[in-house]
């Protein structure tokens, strides 16, 4: 398996995942060109920190039931607004609609392609 068919199972499998856990406007953020610590930032919110948390829990079991893979790290699980979830080519952002609004993350990396990911064209 190439790793460019690695990294989109694992952007599947995360979209899907956060979906069934009512995320809303999933995005992509293609980071690669510009930054060598990822390929792509998947990026999602919801209403309440409680959500965030389920969203991201959601997509880290999935994660690992699937692909059999685990995070390098999990930053901000406490707190649950704002959940950084990093597999290494994939850095999964859930954060808590009005704290992604403040942090446009979208906007910060203006620069290089979004994607908006739709769950059903998940395979």
């Amino acid at each position: 398996m190439t790793r460019d068919t690695q990294l989109a199972e694992l952007i599947d499998t995360v979209t899907k995942a956060a979906s069934d856990k009512i995320a809303t406007d999933p995005v992509l953020i293609e980071v690669g060109d510009r930054m060598a610590l990822a390929d792509a930032f998947f990026v999602a919110s919801a209403p309440t920190d409680r959500q965030v948390r389920a969203i991201a829990e959601n997509i880290m079991d999935e994660v690992a039931l699937k692909l059999h893979m685990r995070p390098a790290r999990i930053e901000g699980r406490t707190e649950g607004r704002w959940i950084l979830v990093d597999y290494g080519d994939l850095v999964v952002h859930v954060l808590i609609d009005e704290d992604r609004e403040y942090y446009a993350l979208e906007k910060l990396w203006g620069d290089v392609p979004v994607r908006h990911l739709e769950p059903q064209a998940v395979r």
